[in-house]
């Protein structure tokens, strides 16, 4: 290393760098990493009824959809150039149970806005999450048995409910439970249900994470939910493990990999990038879009800006793509940015 400056980075001439950021159009041209519709996945919420929209207090301008509304909403998603959307199901209670079963009915709330969507937006993009929370009466992401989370019988019902989905029209199956073993077998049983084309973006390295808290009002969940789920997801001291888990889910059939939450876990993303080069996405969750919401309507964030640059930070981990709530709000800043 010679003045500070890597050996894999050249030798420089003493200079100004700042040359090179004298106006907007040099920027442009010099600059490492770019934001587009392409890099957003857009996550939203489903509720049954029809030509409804439910504000969600803890999310400022998030709602859940109906069935219909979330078509229209989707076209306008299209229009920007969103690629797809994630699909997250608010549960009544009448529905929920200790076992889970709403999640392997073929006519479920999932499985019938997939139709919907698939039938007026054949090109978007329908990735859905393969879990048992929204539907479970224990709040968790698997079957719960003397306050133990059981892995293999989750097992089991996971691969059913990716069935149901992808039956419906799914394009992605995204497993969030991070049960041990999971991704094998739902490859397994989406090729033995003739659904070998269905892919699998696997929750691969899921933390147990303080930032979830809006989302389990949206889905409906956090009231249920019996202590913690520190026991099958990732404890955010390791980031070693995350590489031993996104080793297991490529061995297992993942086509590709999530870090959840984002912002915080940059440094997970950059490194599980760097070892395996396989497509790469992260979670911008609940909490982190709650916190720069509730700050820019406090006037203490730009709000525009703040969107971009949180979003531009994914990519220069090494992200391939972003599930955010803010990707509509963002596709329309980069349609008018200069």
């Amino acid at each position: 290393m010679s003045n500070g400056i890597p050996p894999s980075l050249g030798t420089y001439p003493a200079t100004r760098l700042r040359r090179n950021r004298k106006a907007a159009w040099l920027r442009r041209l010099v600059a490492e990493n770019r934001l587009s519709a392409d890099d957003l996945i857009w996550t939203v919420f489903v509720e049954e009824g029809n030509d409804r929209e439910t504000e969600i207090p803890s999310m400022p301008g998030i709602r859940r959809y109906t069935p219909d509304r979330l078509v229209k909403a989707a076209t306008e998603a299209v229009e920007l150039g969103i690629p797809a959307v994630a699909l997250f199901p608010y549960v009544e209670g009448a529905r929920k149970d200790p076992t889970g079963r709403e999640a392997i009915n073929p006519e479920n709330l999932m499985c019938r806005t997939v139709r919907a969507l698939k039938a007026a937006l054949p090109n978007l993009g329908v990735i859905c999450d393969v879990a048992l929370d929204p539907y479970n009466s224990d709040g968790h992401d698997g079957l719960l048995r003397d306050g133990q989370v059981l892995n293999d019988e989750t097992i089991e019902i996971l691969c059913q409910q990716a069935i149901v989905q992808a039956a419906a029209g799914c394009d992605i199956i995204a497993p969030s439970d991070m049960m041990d073993g999971r991704v094998a077998a739902i490859r397994r049983s989406l090729d033995e249900a003739g659904h070998g084309n269905v892919g699998i973006m696997s929750y691969a390295a899921k933390y147990a994470s303080a930032f979830y808290g809006p989302f389990r009002d949206a889905i409906g969940s956090g009231g249920y939910l019996k202590g913690d789920k520190k026991t099958y997801q990732m404890d955010s001291a390791n980031s070693d493990e995350a590489l031993r888990e996104v080793a297991l889910d490529i061995a297992e059939g993942a086509d590709m990999v999530m870090v959840k939450p984002g912002l915080p876990y940059l440094d997970i993303v950059q490194r599980i990038k760097a070892n395996f080069g396989i497509p790469t996405f992260a979670y911008q969750v609940s909490g982190e879009y709650a916190m720069m919401k509730a700050a820019a309507q406090m006037g203490w964030l730009d709000n525009d800006r703040v969107i971009l640059e949180t979003l531009l930070a994914f990519k220069r981990a090494g992200c391939d793509g972003i599930l955010t709530y803010s990707a509509v709000e963002a596709a329309s800043l980069l349609r008018t940015a200069p």
